[in-house]
């Protein structure tokens, strides 16, 4: 972990870091006593740099990344531009742009600071990751989604120490 972070730290993006399942995986991997990984589709690095949007520039970054690791399989995204993919409003930063992710377990990333310290990211805090919560994050309000991704990732079969938070009921309903 700390040769990728060293690597992503490498390319100096603004606000760079690793996040999402590559962390999520790894902790709910730990919390449930597996020896093994559980195999990652991809790793998320996540920048914020509004300056540039351009996707080549993504590609760019990942092509880098795969020259220093070619065995993982690298997706670099600018969240300065994430906003259009999910009919949001411009995000500030990496945080805000985490925090319309689906889940809040999911939400959580790290990067090297400028003395080679690990920060953690994590707009929800990191309870519903350490205690293995499955809840969906107040600012996406696709139900369906959310329990899609459940379902199609297998998270309940991988992790069956899961609990998924049911919806919040509206106190008018």
């Amino acid at each position: 972990m700390m040769a990728d972070l060293k690597a992503v730290a490498g390319l100096g993006l603004p606000q760079g870091c690793i996040a999402a399942g590559y962390f999520r995986n790894f902790v709910w991997d730990a919390l449930h006593g597996y020896s093994g990984r559980t195999p990652l589709h991809d790793v998320d690095v996540l920048y914020y740099d509004p300056e540039c949007r351009e996707e080549e520039a993504e590609k760019e970054y990942d092509a880098r990344l795969r020259v220093l690791n070619p065995k993982r399989a690298w997706s670099v995204k600018n969240q300065a531009r994430m906003h259009l993919k999910n009919g949001d409003s411009p995000y500030g930063s990496v945080e805000e742009a985490m925090l319309h992710w689906p889940e809040t377990a999911t939400a959580v990333g790290a990067r090297l600071d400028a003395a080679g310290n690990i920060e953690i990211i994590a707009p929800f805090g990191l309870s519903d990751l350490l205690e293995l919560r499955v809840r969906q994050s107040p600012y996406f309000h696709e139900r369906s989604i959310f329990e899609g991704r459940i379902r199609e990732k297998e998270w309940l079969r991988i992790w069956p120490r899961l609990t998924v938070v049911p919806p919040q009921k509206d106190a008018c309903s």
